[in-house]
């Protein structure tokens, strides 16, 4: 199975400082201290090679010895000129200016999904900010940012009353858009709790008009009211969204993907349930797909970059979309 860039970046960053621990260490010894094969090892390290400090010469660049492993699975892996990572970070003003901003927002942005994941990233957060001022530049002062994002935003103001639905145990009137029909609807749901994930405030709610649990994202909710029906489900415990928001279903269609080599990115920005090489860059996946509307718009944004494989059903609906989107620039 192939690694993907988010996995290859974490690995990128432990393999540098294992290998300067080491004297002398095989591709295949590396390979399976990871956990990966030893072409992927290989990968890695062609990649590293390409890595080093502003500038760009020779001398500043990770030297790695790839004629001792090109063919040889035993060959012993040497890096040198790494050094540099050892050393502190130090940031300039500019720099330190952009963290500080950014985290600030995180911060701010953060506070609607109140609670204790909220408490508990507000906390790293404050560390990560204090730790900044010893990271930048020797010499000049951090500068002092603050960040206020404007208040009683529909989201922020659709988890207040939210909350108070969960507290009072009622029922809540949705008007909910979904992106996927470009259609807004009137749902009757009984929330089960408010969740953030990357940035997203989320609703876990059961859903009547579906039948079934759903999870609403705040931001496309477009007006909330509180019933006076107690809710029917109250014994329903959260979700975990750690590993992602998308949860399969058991009416999802499973679709297998034949992927361009600059159509890679759909296999680390969406989920996905196995990954292939194909050669040439190119890469099969199989990704299940809750409504294979998302999917049609998906192929006709890439183009020629993916091929839908599997189901034929799903192909052919793809095809048929494209020949009238075709056929309207026509006429």
């Amino acid at each position: 199975m192939v690694s993907s860039a988010r996995d290859q970046v974490s690995r990128l960053l432990a393999l540098v400082p294992y290998l300067q621990r080491q004297e002398s260490v095989s591709l295949a010894q590396v390979a399976d201290v990871f956990g990966v094969t030893p072409d992927q090892i290989r990968q890695d390290l062609r990649v590293l090679w390409m890595c080093g400090l502003p500038g760009l010469t020779p001398d500043r660049m990770i030297d790695v010895d790839m004629e001792a492993i090109e063919d040889d699975p035993e060959g012993v892996v040497r890096i040198d000129n790494a050094d540099f990572l050892a050393r502190p970070v130090r940031l300039g003003s500019s720099e330190a200016a952009a963290l500080i901003v950014a985290l600030q927002a995180l911060r701010e942005a953060g506070s609607a999904g109140a609670g204790d994941d909220a408490t508990s990233s507000h906390e790293v957060v404050d560390r990560v900010l204090a730790k900044l001022g010893t990271a930048t530049a020797a010499g000049t002062v951090p500068p002092v940012v603050e960040v206020h994002l404007p208040e009683g935003g529909s989201s922020a103001a659709h988890v207040a009353t939210l909350r108070e639905a969960i507290d009072a145990d009622r029922a809540v009137r949705l008007r909910y858009y979904v992106p996927a029909r470009d259609e807004t609807t009137d749902r009757v749901v009984d929330p089960i709790a408010v969740l953030a994930r990357e940035g997203h405030d989320y609703l876990d709610a059961w859903c009547y008009l579906a039948g079934g649990r759903r999870l609403f994202r705040l931001d496309r909710v477009e007006d909330v009211g509180v019933l006076g029906q107690p809710r029917a489900r109250r014994r329903l415990k959260k979700r975990d969204l750690s590993a992602g928001a998308f949860a399969p279903g058991p009416d999802d269609v499973t679709a297998v993907l034949h992927l361009e080599r600059h159509a890679r990115w759909v296999a680390d920005y969406h989920p996905v349930e196995a990954v292939t090489e194909l050669g040439e860059g190119r890469l099969e996946v199989r990704m299940r797909v809750g409504d294979p509307r998302w999917l049609v718009r998906l192929a006709l944004r890439l183009g020629t970059a993916v091929h839908v494989v599997e189901p034929a059903a799903l192909r052919e609906q793809v095809r048929r979309t494209a020949a009238a989107a075709s056929e309207l620039y026509r006429g």
